[in-house]
């Protein structure tokens, strides 16, 4: 990993497209003047942002049907971040020290048309500005519009341990779920997800051909109700085996297929069981926010309100510095990080 000489303002910049997955060397921290905003734009200073594994695929060209550009050697990452306000335009409703949340993170400093900016310092629904860079809102939307999860069910979670797998299996008892059951790569975090999180099992992948598929059918010896899927491959074959009655699967992530390093990201192949998805009236449905736009402040405050009663908690890895970024990605996708992976700048 390369820094660039200059000074000012720092940024994460893509140096190589990666053959294969990211990794720490693949990015230079960059050092430009702070940016100055135009009219009708606003300056603002990021103080925490969000590393997340999509951005591989944005890295490996795949971005077909994805509402997000790809990423060329010499562009800047981006995603959301939480800022504070340096400079705003005249008539703005923003004004210095003001608390924002945006998409452009991965720098020190960005700068954005106004209206692309959600104060944070109206609805005070969470007690922590970091908190507001959770996934929680696709685990919620699809448990409640998908899922539909009910009381007494028997919830199912693949990547478990990851950013909405951590939020997820915690929703899905706070709507009802009778049994929540997660999976995971790390016999560690299988532990943590029973001892913290509530799961009342962790399955582990890998271990051989058809060991997963066992060991999930022990973990639901009486089937699933609903899957909330972050991952795709054998484990969604797998989950089809054990769907009960009127089973309703929802798909939020394809991890399967963004994390494969033979591959570009763009693709997560499954082999499903079509006839049993007959038999037994199983549902199987794609879960995307930008069809759901009243999910996220919904579901804004539900969370708020679960935080300050003690019903959730918000797992998160907190990354100090800019310049452990790139790293923090590469251990993210290789599978080294518990929930939220948070830079704070």
């Amino acid at each position: 990993m390369a820094t660039a000489a200059g000074g000012g303002a720092r940024e994460v910049r893509l140096a190589e497209v990666p053959k294969g997955l990211p990794e720490a060397r693949h990015f230079t921290v960059a050092e430009w003047p702070v940016p100055r905003p135009g009219p009708g734009e606003v300056l603002v200073r990021n103080r925490h942002f969000v590393v997340f594994a999509a951005l591989r695929t944005l890295m490996g060209g795949a971005v077909q049907d994805t509402p997000m550009p790809p990423l060329r050697a010499g562009d800047t990452l981006f995603g959301p971040a939480v800022a504070e306000v340096v400079t705003a335009p005249d008539g703005s409703a923003l004004r210095p020290g003001t608390p924002v949340l945006h998409m452009l993170g991965w720098r020190e400093y960005a700068v954005l048309p106004a209206d692309q900016c959600v104060r944070l310092d109206q609805d005070g629904a969470l007690p922590e500005p970091v908190q507001y860079l959770n996934q929680g809102a696709t685990a919620y939307g699809a448990l409640t519009r998908l899922g539909e999860v009910r009381a007494g069910d028997t919830v199912l979670v693949t990547g478990a341990a990851g950013a909405v797998g951590t939020l997820a299996g915690q929703i899905a008892r706070q709507l009802g779920a009778g049994r929540v059951i997660g999976t995971t790569g790390s016999a560690e975090k299988a532990e943590r997800l029973v001892a913290e999180l509530g799961y009342d099992a962790a399955v582990l992948r890998g271990a051989g051909p058809g060991s997963f598929a066992r060991r999930l059918a022990e973990a639901a010896p009486d089937g699933v109700d609903v899957l909330l899927d972050n991952v795709g491959g054998e484990q969604l074959t797998a989950a089809v085996d054990v769907a009960r009655k009127g089973a309703r699967f929802a798909l939020v992530g394809a991890l399967s297929g963004q994390l494969d390093a033979d591959g570009d990201g763009g693709a997560a192949p499954a082999v499903i069981d079509s006839y049993r998805l007959i038999l037994r009236g199983v549902s199987v449905r794609g879960y995307a926010g930008m069809e759901h736009l009243d999910v996220a402040p919904e579901w804004t405050v539900r969370f708020g309100a679960w935080l300050r009663s003690g019903g959730i908690d918000f797992p998160h890895t907190r990354i100090a510095g800019i310049e452990r970024a790139p790293q923090a990605l590469e251990d993210l996708v290789r599978g080294s990080h518990f929930g939220t992976v948070v830079v704070d700048v």
